[in-house]
């Protein structure tokens, strides 16, 4: 149970979050997810403070100087999804699809949650209309509440009463790409109602499966009831492009792991649970038939409503459904770690193409069903400003390492650019010879369809990543993508890939060249009014001449988002000033604005500013988990790798209290400052050598290398 002051107003709220095993220490109970019982809450609170928990309709009993208020019981739930949470809240309420919804936040925040409540609103009519037509299994009560708590990292599927961390009221109007995002997550705890909540994994080991089939159904729903129909495109271009690095590294993982405890399983709780999951769920969709997939869904929430499942039940359904034999394809694609790599391999000009997939470390290839395009050049064949799709179609590849690639790609009908995975319906890494690599990195601009585009993005971001691909190369290609971009849901993933590769993957002495080439296009895009904060967010992180630094406090100082943002980038590079921070706290309504000036202060090149932002971030533990990104970015500038030196070695001293400190704590501290600018190799050896034997060491001799 967590206990917030307000710094603005003093008011008091508090929360309770269990998962995975805490509910031990509110009440005497053996926390494992087969063990489930209905939860009725009495809370007695101060007069007034509006309490919320899971059921519906509490009678409330008025005492004087406070009131009692008591819950129905709950249908059977596991302990980790019961809630309370109590305060004096600012609440809204609107009867929608025949769902009584309601939304809570601090009163300080209750003029961003005005200004954002109908489109959370609208949003969780839809994906409660959607969720329960298409799994043939209504929601189940008739109210529906999300509390936004301050100090909450993320957000939690608790039983008809999500709630999420308030750094998720955006204090801007939220642009395009934070618009998506809330979607997403509201869809993504939307779907636990019934893949993790009324059905429920018998054991830890199957943990993963909750996540990887929220956040499948999050945007699979996304894309189909709400206004973000290029959601799949944004969904590789942000989440799913994070696992690819992650399941080549050391600290790989099957999907599916043994746990013998709590500890293994939320040691799982990464980019190949999430973001992985979620793509092979996509790839199995793909590869029964959307129907037959849901299918098998509404059998399983028939025969397991309220109680315990595994996944042999789920693949079960899956199988009888679709008339297909699935064993082979979980082995394949839960049982083991690693990504496959596909390539099209021909033997010379006017040859047919074979379809070669390999599997990671030598082993077998998994089966894989993919789209496989070919585009003609337009500057050469004259057919218009764009490429033309020559031909597409689907294929498979199967547990084998050579496939025949499509017909349509004999030597009768050679393309200039052969797009794999031309719909991101697999997970795998793509190896492109010269010719096409030449030949994406010219046509990524121009590709017709916004998948297509995000394909080509990543395709070439993954060889960045793999040594394969210069970044200097990667920012050309990327910019003209971005100059040209009519998809929101790309510009910004697109926007932070291309900082980042001139940022983190370009040599020093060509930074500040790369990151100018970014920054002018930002200044372009910025004429563009459904873009220019956007832009104006870019620039705040490019900005490298005096033009440009100008230009950024010319065209920010209208906005207080993009003025904090402008300030950080002045003191990274030696311009801070006190004065001016100080101003624009004044300014700023938002009663979390000393994070904002903290960022600042921690972006100074100096080694006083650095210790005094270390103590606060990590030793301290005073940053919210919301709020980690901005201020690691911050904190780990490219250009200070002098000044930030010593924290990779404090990093990992400080690792063994974080790994104590609970799985939220643990995992975004660990993660947001993880030292990426100033460690040697020294420090990257170290840490690949604890990765690598966190993998063979017994969880014992492991524990301490767990935490992250």
């Amino acid at each position: 149970m967590h206990r917030s002051v307000d710094p603005t107003d003093g008011k008091v709220y508090v929360w309770t979050s269990f998962e995975p095993d805490e509910a031990r220490r509110a009440w005497a109970c053996f926390d494992q997810p087969d063990l489930k019982a209905p939860h009725a809450f009495t809370v007695t609170a101060p007069a007034d403070w509006v309490v919320v928990s899971n059921s519906d309709d509490p009678a409330v009993e008025d005492l004087g100087d406070c009131r009692r208020w008591t819950f129905p019981a709950t249908p059977p739930l596991s302990t980790y999804v019961p809630v309370v949470n109590a305060g004096p809240f600012y609440e809204l309420r609107s009867e929608r699809g025949g769902y009584d919804l309601g939304l809570y936040s601090r009163q300080s925040l209750a003029q961003f949650l005005d200004r954002d409540a109908e489109f959370l609103f609208d949003l969780t009519a839809r994906g409660l209309a959607f969720f329960g037509e298409h799994f043939d299994l209504p929601f189940p009560q008739r109210t529906y509440d999300q509390v936004f708590a301050p100090d909450l990292g993320g957000a939690m599927e608790n039983f008809g009463c999500v709630t999420w961390g308030d750094s998720l009221i955006f204090r801007s109007p939220p642009s395009p790409s934070e618009r998506e995002l809330l979607a997403v997550i509201l869809l993504h705890e939307m779907a636990h109602m019934w893949f993790g909540d009324m059905v429920t994994m018998t054991w830890w080991d199957d943990l993963w499966l909750n996540e990887a089939f929220a956040s499948w159904a999050a945007y699979w729903a996304a894309a189909e009831a709400t206004e973000f129909t290029d959601a799949w495109a944004g969904f590789l271009a942000g989440d799913k492009l994070a696992a690819y690095p992650i399941d080549r590294g050391p600290t790989t993982h099957p999907i599916r792991q043994p746990a013998s405890d709590v500890a293994e399983a939320t040691a799982g709780f990464d980019a190949i649970t999430y973001e992985k999951g979620a793509a092979v769920l996509k790839q199995l969709v793909a590869y029964v038939g959307e129907d037959a997939f849901l299918a098998g869904l509404r059998a399983y929430f028939r025969k397991h409503a309220w109680r315990n499942a595994s996944l042999d039940d789920l693949m079960g359904e899956l199988s009888e459904a679709s008339g297909r034999d699935l064993a082979a394809w979980t082995k394949g694609w839960l049982d083991t770690a690693g990504t496959d790599t596909l390539r099209l391999v021909s033997q010379g000009y006017g040859a047919a193409y074979t379809l070669q997939a390999a599997g990671p470390n030598g082993e077998p290839p998994r089966p894989h069903r993919l789209r496989v395009s070919a585009y003609q050049d337009p500057d050469e064949s004259g057919v218009g400003d764009d490429p033309e799709d020559r031909s597409s179609a689907s294929t498979s590849s199967t547990s084998t390492s050579t496939a025949r690639a499509p017909r349509f790609l004999s030597s009768t009908s050679r393309a200039d650019l052969v797009l794999l995975n031309d719909d991101d319906l697999t997970f795998a890494t793509v190896n492109l010879d010269e010719q096409n690599l030449r030949k994406l990195l010219d046509l990524a601009a121009r590709l017709p369809a916004a998948t297509s585009r995000a394909v080509a993005v990543v395709t070439m971001w993954d060889m960045v990543v793999s040594g394969e691909l210069p970044a200097r190369e990667f920012v050309r290609s990327t910019n003209a993508v971005l100059a040209k971009e009519t998809t929101d849901a790309l510009v910004e993933p697109f926007l932070d890939l291309v900082l980042s590769g001139a940022e983190r993957w370009t040599p020093d002495r060509d930074r500040d060249e790369v990151l100018s080439s970014i920054a002018d296009l930002c200044l372009s895009m910025a004429q563009d009014d459904s873009r220019k904060v956007v832009a104006l967010r870019g620039l705040a992180r490019a900005a490298v001449t005096d033009d440009q630094l100008q230009a950024l406090r010319e065209l920010t100082g209208y906005d207080v988002d993009l003025s904090w943002r402008a300030l950080i980038r002045f003191a990274a590079l030696g311009h801070f000033d006190k004065g001016d921070v100080d101003a624009l706290r004044e300014r700023d309504p938002d009663p979390d604005s000393w994070l904002r000036a903290f960022a600042v202060d921690a972006a100074q090149p100096s080694a006083a500013a650095k210790e005094a932002a270390w103590e606060v971030v990590v030793d301290q533990r005073k940053v919210p988990s919301g709020n980690m990104r901005e201020v690691a970015l911050a904190f780990w500038q490219p250009s200070q790798g002098e000044v930030l030196a010593p924290f990779g070695e404090r990093y990992l001293a400080a690792l063994p209290a974080l790994g104590g400190a609970g799985m939220l704590v643990a995992m975004v501290i660990g993660v947001a400052m993880f030292p990426i600018s100033g460690a040697g190799q020294e420090f990257l050896d170290r840490v690949h050598a604890v990765a690598t034997s966190s993998r063979r060491q017994p969880r014992g001799a492991a524990e301490g290398a767990r935490a992250r």
